[in-house]
Protein backbone atom coordinates (compact mmCIF):
# COMPACT_ATOMS: atom_id res chain seq x y z
CA UNK A 1 0.00 0.00 0.00
CA UNK A 2 1.57 3.36 -1.36
CA UNK A 3 1.47 6.53 0.95
CA UNK A 4 2.61 9.93 0.04
CA UNK A 5 3.06 10.81 3.69
CA UNK A 6 6.18 10.86 5.03
CA UNK A 7 6.22 8.34 7.83
CA UNK A 8 7.84 8.93 11.22
CA UNK A 9 9.13 6.58 14.03
CA UNK A 10 9.51 7.01 17.55
CA UNK A 11 11.13 4.69 19.74
CA UNK A 12 9.51 5.14 24.08
CA UNK A 13 6.69 7.25 21.94
CA UNK A 14 4.64 7.06 25.08
CA UNK A 15 5.48 9.69 27.19
CA UNK A 16 7.99 12.75 27.82
CA UNK A 17 10.54 13.95 25.21
CA UNK A 18 8.90 10.96 23.07
CA UNK A 19 5.22 11.74 23.48
CA UNK A 20 5.98 15.28 22.67
CA UNK A 21 7.82 14.27 19.68
CA UNK A 22 5.06 12.27 17.95
CA UNK A 23 2.30 14.74 18.64
CA UNK A 24 4.65 17.68 17.17
CA UNK A 25 5.15 15.34 14.26
CA UNK A 26 1.94 14.57 13.82
CA UNK A 27 0.61 17.89 13.33
CA UNK A 28 3.56 18.69 10.82
CA UNK A 29 1.50 16.07 9.02
CA UNK A 30 3.69 12.59 9.56
CA UNK A 31 2.08 9.59 9.65
CA UNK A 32 3.59 8.39 12.94
CA UNK A 33 4.22 4.99 14.50
CA UNK A 34 4.86 5.13 17.98
CA UNK A 35 6.88 1.87 19.39
CA UNK A 36 5.97 1.11 22.60
CA UNK A 37 7.50 -1.77 24.61
CA UNK A 38 4.25 -2.25 26.61
CA UNK A 39 1.38 -2.08 24.40
CA UNK A 40 -0.98 -0.67 26.83
CA UNK A 41 0.59 2.29 27.34
CA UNK A 42 1.57 2.69 23.63
CA UNK A 43 -2.57 2.61 22.98
CA UNK A 44 -3.33 5.32 25.73
CA UNK A 45 -0.68 7.57 24.69
CA UNK A 46 -2.49 7.22 21.19
CA UNK A 47 -5.55 7.70 22.47
CA UNK A 48 -4.62 10.67 23.42
CA UNK A 49 -3.09 12.04 20.35
CA UNK A 50 -6.49 10.56 17.92
CA UNK A 51 -8.56 13.41 20.03
CA UNK A 52 -6.49 15.96 18.32
CA UNK A 53 -6.99 13.97 14.99
CA UNK A 54 -3.76 13.40 14.73
CA UNK A 55 -2.68 10.46 12.34
CA UNK A 56 -0.77 8.41 14.99
CA UNK A 57 -0.68 4.21 15.05
CA UNK A 58 1.36 1.79 17.65
CA UNK A 59 3.74 -1.10 17.11
CA UNK A 60 4.91 -2.94 19.97
CA UNK A 61 8.85 -3.13 19.81
CA UNK A 62 10.97 -3.64 22.42
CA UNK A 63 14.33 -2.21 21.66
CA UNK A 64 15.95 -5.06 24.05
CA UNK A 65 15.16 -7.39 22.17
CA UNK A 66 16.03 -8.05 18.37
CA UNK A 67 13.67 -10.49 17.52
CA UNK A 68 11.28 -7.45 18.61
CA UNK A 69 12.95 -5.09 16.53
CA UNK A 70 13.05 -7.36 13.59
CA UNK A 71 9.39 -8.05 13.45
CA UNK A 72 8.14 -4.33 14.17
CA UNK A 73 10.85 -3.17 10.69
CA UNK A 74 8.58 -6.22 9.14
CA UNK A 75 5.64 -4.67 9.90
CA UNK A 76 6.33 -1.32 9.26
CA UNK A 77 8.12 -2.83 5.73
CA UNK A 78 4.02 -3.85 4.58
CA UNK A 79 2.32 -1.44 5.98
CA UNK A 80 4.26 1.36 4.32
CA UNK A 81 6.74 0.46 2.37
CA UNK A 82 9.00 3.37 3.66
CA UNK A 83 10.42 4.91 6.93
CA UNK A 84 11.60 8.81 6.36
CA UNK A 85 12.44 10.21 9.92
CA UNK A 86 13.78 7.51 12.85
CA UNK A 87 13.90 8.77 16.18
CA UNK A 88 15.71 6.67 18.37
CA UNK A 89 14.42 8.61 22.18
CA UNK A 90 14.01 4.76 24.50
CA UNK A 91 16.48 4.87 27.22
CA UNK A 92 17.05 4.39 30.76
CA UNK A 93 18.61 5.69 33.43
CA UNK A 94 19.69 3.48 36.19
CA UNK A 95 22.48 4.69 37.94
CA UNK A 96 23.42 4.32 41.80
CA UNK A 97 25.39 6.93 43.12
CA UNK A 98 28.65 4.92 43.10
CA UNK A 99 31.92 4.76 41.15
CA UNK A 100 31.73 2.93 38.00
CA UNK A 101 34.19 0.45 38.93
CA UNK A 102 31.58 -0.78 42.59
CA UNK A 103 28.68 -0.45 40.79
CA UNK A 104 26.57 -3.83 40.31
CA UNK A 105 27.83 -4.60 36.69
CA UNK A 106 24.09 -5.69 35.55
CA UNK A 107 23.28 -2.15 35.81
CA UNK A 108 25.87 -0.93 33.44
CA UNK A 109 25.43 -3.68 30.99
CA UNK A 110 20.74 -2.97 31.11
CA UNK A 111 21.84 0.25 30.60
CA UNK A 112 24.07 -0.10 27.57
CA UNK A 113 21.37 -3.20 26.38
CA UNK A 114 18.85 -0.03 25.69
CA UNK A 115 20.56 3.09 25.46
CA UNK A 116 23.60 1.56 23.12
CA UNK A 117 22.66 -1.68 21.40
CA UNK A 118 18.93 -0.64 21.29
CA UNK A 119 19.73 2.01 19.42
CA UNK A 120 21.99 0.16 17.03
CA UNK A 121 19.47 -2.44 16.52
CA UNK A 122 16.68 -0.53 15.46
CA UNK A 123 19.24 1.46 13.16
CA UNK A 124 20.45 -1.59 11.70
CA UNK A 125 16.72 -3.12 11.14
CA UNK A 126 15.23 -0.02 9.85
CA UNK A 127 17.98 1.80 7.60
CA UNK A 128 17.25 -0.62 4.55
CA UNK A 129 13.93 1.27 4.29
CA UNK A 130 15.40 4.44 4.04
CA UNK A 131 17.87 3.06 1.59
CA UNK A 132 14.92 1.54 -0.43
CA UNK A 133 14.12 5.38 -1.12
CA UNK A 134 17.43 7.24 -0.79
CA UNK A 135 15.80 9.24 1.72
CA UNK A 136 15.77 9.19 5.80
CA UNK A 137 16.47 11.46 8.61
CA UNK A 138 17.62 9.55 11.60
CA UNK A 139 17.91 10.98 14.99
CA UNK A 140 19.68 9.62 18.25
CA UNK A 141 18.34 11.19 21.67
CA UNK A 142 21.78 11.60 23.87
CA UNK A 143 23.37 13.48 26.52
CA UNK A 144 25.90 16.15 27.25
CA UNK A 145 26.88 13.27 29.65
CA UNK A 146 27.92 11.57 26.45
CA UNK A 147 30.56 14.64 25.81
CA UNK A 148 33.75 13.32 25.88
CA UNK A 149 34.94 16.35 28.28
CA UNK A 150 32.29 14.92 30.67
CA UNK A 151 34.15 11.75 30.88
CA UNK A 152 36.49 13.16 33.21
CA UNK A 153 34.17 13.58 35.58
CA UNK A 154 33.51 10.76 37.99
CA UNK A 155 29.60 9.54 38.58
CA UNK A 156 27.11 8.47 36.67
CA UNK A 157 29.49 6.21 34.77
CA UNK A 158 26.44 3.83 33.56
CA UNK A 159 24.96 6.43 31.62
CA UNK A 160 27.70 8.63 30.53
CA UNK A 161 29.64 5.35 28.89
CA UNK A 162 25.78 4.49 27.22
CA UNK A 163 25.75 8.03 25.83
CA UNK A 164 29.30 8.14 24.72
CA UNK A 165 29.13 4.44 22.96
CA UNK A 166 25.85 6.38 21.16
CA UNK A 167 27.23 9.25 20.04
CA UNK A 168 30.44 7.15 18.75
CA UNK A 169 27.94 5.01 16.55
CA UNK A 170 26.04 8.29 15.44
CA UNK A 171 29.72 9.61 14.09
CA UNK A 172 30.46 5.49 12.56
CA UNK A 173 26.99 5.36 10.81
CA UNK A 174 27.12 9.07 9.23
CA UNK A 175 30.65 8.06 7.44
CA UNK A 176 28.96 4.78 6.11
CA UNK A 177 25.91 5.64 4.89
CA UNK A 178 25.16 6.95 1.44
CA UNK A 179 22.16 9.13 -0.59
CA UNK A 180 20.32 11.65 1.22
CA UNK A 181 20.31 10.02 4.69
CA UNK A 182 21.27 11.83 7.81
CA UNK A 183 22.55 10.88 11.37
CA UNK A 184 23.02 13.51 14.06
CA UNK A 185 22.50 12.87 18.24
CA UNK A 186 20.84 15.79 20.07
CA UNK A 187 21.14 16.53 23.81
CA UNK A 188 17.46 17.72 24.60
CA UNK A 189 18.35 19.60 27.88
CA UNK A 190 17.33 18.77 31.23
CA UNK A 191 13.61 18.02 30.72
CA UNK A 192 10.84 17.97 33.09
CA UNK A 193 10.01 13.99 32.24
CA UNK A 194 9.70 10.96 34.65
CA UNK A 195 13.48 10.68 34.08
CA UNK A 196 14.66 14.09 34.86
CA UNK A 197 12.09 14.84 37.24
CA UNK A 198 9.87 17.79 38.44
CA UNK A 199 12.40 20.56 39.26
CA UNK A 200 13.99 20.48 35.72
CA UNK A 201 13.52 23.80 33.63
CA UNK A 202 13.19 22.77 29.96
CA UNK A 203 9.89 21.14 28.89
CA UNK A 204 10.01 18.63 26.72
CA UNK A 205 7.58 20.72 24.17
CA UNK A 206 10.53 22.87 24.21
CA UNK A 207 13.20 19.98 23.89
CA UNK A 208 11.07 18.57 21.27
CA UNK A 209 10.72 21.40 18.81
CA UNK A 210 14.90 21.45 18.77
CA UNK A 211 15.14 17.85 17.83
CA UNK A 212 11.99 18.21 14.70
CA UNK A 213 14.78 20.62 13.18
CA UNK A 214 16.80 17.79 12.56
CA UNK A 215 14.23 15.52 10.87
CA UNK A 216 12.90 17.80 8.56
CA UNK A 217 16.49 19.29 7.57
CA UNK A 218 17.02 19.45 3.90
CA UNK A 219 19.61 17.70 1.64
CA UNK A 220 22.18 20.07 2.91
CA UNK A 221 21.68 19.42 6.20
CA UNK A 222 24.36 18.49 9.09
CA UNK A 223 24.98 14.92 9.29
CA UNK A 224 27.28 12.95 12.00
CA UNK A 225 27.01 15.94 14.25
CA UNK A 226 25.96 16.65 17.86
CA UNK A 227 23.31 19.64 18.62
CA UNK A 228 21.93 21.39 21.90
CA UNK A 229 19.85 24.26 21.24
CA UNK A 230 19.34 24.18 17.57
CA UNK A 231 23.29 24.23 17.87
CA UNK A 232 26.02 22.24 17.38
CA UNK A 233 28.37 21.07 20.09
CA UNK A 234 31.55 19.29 20.56
CA UNK A 235 31.48 15.50 20.94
Amino acid sequence: MAHDKQVALVTGGNRGIGYELVKQLALKGFQIILTSRDPKRGHEAAQKLKEFNLDVSVVEMDVNNQESIHQAAMTINERYGRLDVLINNAGVYLEENKKLVALDPSILERTMATNFFGAYHVIRSFIPLMEKQGYGRIINISSEYGAMSDLSYPGVGAYKLSKFALNGLTQLVAAEISGDIKINAVDPGWVSSDMGGPSAPRTPRQAAELILLLATTGPEGPNGGFFRDGKQIPW
